[in-house]
């Protein structure tokens, strides 16, 4: 496992699982707020408090194999759709008490290398001025992916279509990443991403089976939403239908998502001469699932048991959840290689002096939608953004060993 992700990748992880404790300590220590309560079903966001939950593929083979399936997921205590506020308020809060400087309406223009190759300062531009900083510590970027750059995301994500959307602010456009290059720094990763258009909630819908136009399945419906997003995206003429029966039949609650209702069907073969699948595909695919998930079992991918039962009560129905027919929303995964330390590396595997990066704009621990889970930005991007503060004062001290900082 270490040898295929690489040594980069295994020291970030370590770091972070070894500290995640003390940071959420930390965290609360703020005032950002979580509550000690558990949502239990399936879901991609959540309207209510509830403080932990399953984010990810806790439960789904073969990582529930590897290990103990345990909720992951910790979200802060705001009710709504952009729980994020609930943590930048305090945070903003307690910058403003230590007497944190900002200057806003700004943009940067270029980092300021000095003769050794170290980054001294900055460039901005504000209200149509151009300023310079010098940089006592160092420099941290913290700009985001790139989503919305056009070029970038042609270069990286050729087949892009026109249905998937960028998810995030306006601004993550690739700015912080172009700066480090700039400098000469080396990327990681930039062919990630993380993409959903969720069949659920309602969790029922992980009952039925995807297929694509083969008339097969091709991935466990129980699996994180990015996941199956991330082999849909796989499939010949990246097309895919959730199939379900009468006993289980609801609209995607996620409209954004635009998952269209093909129709209703009396008969199996019926349905599959309207998705025009090979004769006799979608009968045998069926007929095999249903036996197996009438004896609680799913030899092709091991789906829990929990979401096993026979697709059996007509009519069946089946979804249009195709990639470039749905309205999927995604994440860049790559940007700026880091050391655990949230130090800079140039082309070499050199650190830069001077130059840290943390969140979105640096390569993420996971790098494909397949492993990503629900938090992976926003929590490593907290955990790293305040590692690179503590480095470039001097102090690389485990967090768990570390008061206050």
């Amino acid at each position: 496992m270490v040898a295929s992700m690489g040594m980069e990748q295994a020291n970030h992880i370590r770091r972070y699982c070894d500290d995640n404790v003390a940071h959420f300590d930390w965290m609360e220590a703020q005032g950002v707020p979580f509550e000690r309560s558990y949502y239990p079903d399936k879901a991609v966001f959540i309207l209510s408090t509830e403080g932990l939950m399953s984010t990810g593929n806790e439960k789904v083979w073969p990582f529930r194999d590897i290990a103990t399936p345990v909720p992951r997921g910790h979200q802060v205590q705001m009710a709504g759709e952009s729980p994020g506020a609930g943590a930048m308020t305090p945070l903003l809060a307690r910058c403003e008490e230590e007497g944190v400087r900002a200057s806003h309406d700004s943009i940067a223009t270029a980092l300021i290398v000095d003769e050794a190759g170290g980054v001294a300062g900055v460039a901005i531009r504000q209200t149509g001025q151009d300023r310079y900083y010098r940089a006592r510590r160092g420099v941290v970027i913290a700009t985001g992916g790139f989503g919305v750059n056009r070029e970038m995301l042609a270069r990286y994500f050729p087949g892009l279509p026109d249905t998937a959307e960028p998810l995030g602010t306006p601004y993550t456009d690739g700015s912080g990443i172009l700066l480090g290059t700039a400098a000469g720094a080396a990327t990681s990763g930039m062919d990630g991403m993380i993409a959903t258009a969720s069949i659920y909630p309602p969790g029922q819908l992980i009952k039925g089976i995807i297929v694509n136009t083969l008339g097969q399945r091709f991935v466990a419906e129980d699996s994180y939403h990015g996941r199956t997003a991330s082999f849909i995206m796989e499939q010949p003429g990246q097309r895919a239908f959730l199939i379900v029966d009468a006993d289980i039949f609801a609209y995607p609650e996620i409209t954004t998502a635009h998952h269209e209702l093909i129709d209703g069907f009396e008969t199996v073969e019926e349905m599959e001469a309207r998705l025009e699948l090979p004769s006799g595909s979608l009968a045998r695919t069926m007929a095999s699932y249903n036996r197996h998930a009438a004896q609680g079992r799913d030899p092709l991918f091991n789906k829990h048991p929990d979401w096993l039962k026979p697709l059996d009560k007509g009519p069946w129905a089946a979804f249009d959840i195709s990639f470039n027919r749905s309205n999927y929303l995604y994440i860049t995964l790559g940007g700026l290689k880091i050391t655990s330390d949230a130090q800079v590396l140039d082309g070499k595997g050199a650190v830069i002096p001077g130059l840290y990066a943390a969140g979105a704009c640096t390569a993420h621990i996971p790098r494909c939608g397949k492993s990503y889970a629900s938090g992976m930005s926003l929590g490593p991007g907290s955990y790293f953004g305040r590692v690179a503060g503590r480095v470039a004062m001097g102090n690389s001290a485990p967090l768990s060993g570390a008061a206050g900082a």
